[in-house]
């Protein structure tokens, strides 16, 4: 079994599209948004376990790359990829491609941390949760090259 999940399926709508021509950087993140909902979900971390526990996740760091343009009416689906978690944190990675294409437009890369929602602190995730990580655990697939990565720009490196 692998451990990388689609998450999300849509199209470009136009509402979405910049003055640039192209999907607008906020609206990657607004389709990588709804891809961790239904991650999260796929997790157990759905509106019902949310209120019967009082609890949130809360992203806490997040690195995106765009990597290939995006126009209206492009149909894209993203794939997420559980990399690693403890008992407050999780760590995971999507992937947004053309779909009838095939081709990486860009990824997401977050580590989102388990909140109390009354008292807006970290909390341990519910043994059920942690036991779905486990059932996602990565089987031996590679780690995304993508993942990690540090920003900066090559001085050395004319434009």
């Amino acid at each position: 079994m692998t451990n990388r999940h689609i998450s999300y399926r849509s199209e470009v709508p136009p509402a979405w599209i910049d003055r640039n021509g192209h999907l607008n950087v906020g609206y990657f993140m607004v389709a990588f948004d709804e891809a961790t909902t239904r991650f999260f979900e796929l997790c157990g971390l759905d509106d019902a376990h949310r209120r019967q526990y009082a609890v949130a996740t809360f992203t806490i760091e997040s690195h995106a790359t765009y990597e290939r343009e995006l126009l209206e009416g492009d149909p894209f689906v993203v794939t997420t990829q559980l990399l690693e978690w403890n008992d407050r944190k999780v760590h995971y990675y999507h992937e947004m491609n053309h779909e009838s294409e095939g081709y990486l437009a860009a990824t997401n890369e977050l580590i989102s941390l388990q909140v109390d929602t009354a008292e807006r602190r970290s909390v341990r995730f519910a043994d059920p949760i942690l036991r779905n990580f486990d059932r996602l655990r990565p089987d031996g697939e590679h780690r995304p090259s993508r993942i990690g990565r540090v920003m900066g720009v090559d001085a050395r490196r004319p434009g």
